[in-house]
């Protein structure tokens, strides 16, 4: 060691009675660096790097907002997507799915979701049946 001593200690410290020692310890090494994947994800993709105003409370609400977003586009693509897109990412799963669901339509003063078929029939209803097979209990 640097500093001459021939021993290193760590601690991990957990609520977590009745997992074993060893499988808690090698849980926590398995988990190294996830967090700041995370994290650079949240920042630099999702916009929690940039606040919108000087005032801690919004900011702490737009922060929980994009940690949302980043939660729901887990599940979404763990539990609704093809296997192609479980690594994806927030851009590309933008460019590859949500920017070719529809077209928001202005007429006569309203606004308009265009759904495109395609998608409705190849995405839209595969998903929608996916999620239902998890057979989640209502809240």
């Amino acid at each position: 060691m640097g500093d001459g001593s021939d021993t290193k200690h760590f601690a991990v410290v957990t609520n977590d009675w009745e997992t074993a020692g060893q499988a808690l310890l090698e849980w926590h090494r398995g988990k190294a660096g996830t967090s700041a994947q995370v994290h650079r994800v949240l920042k630099d993709e999702l916009g929690a790097g940039v606040y919108p105003s000087g005032k801690f409370g919004a900011n702490a609400a737009w922060l929980r907002l994009q940690v949302l977003t980043h939660n729901l586009l887990e599940l979404f693509k763990a539990a609704g997507l093809d296997p192609q897109y479980r690594q994806a990412r927030p851009k590309r799963l933008r460019f590859a799915i949500f920017s070719q669901v529809g077209r928001v339509v202005r007429h006569a003063g309203e606004r308009f979701l265009r759904v495109a078929q395609r998608v409705l029939e190849e995405l839209v209803w595969r998903w929608r049946r996916r999620f239902r097979r998890l057979g989640w209990a209502p809240l």
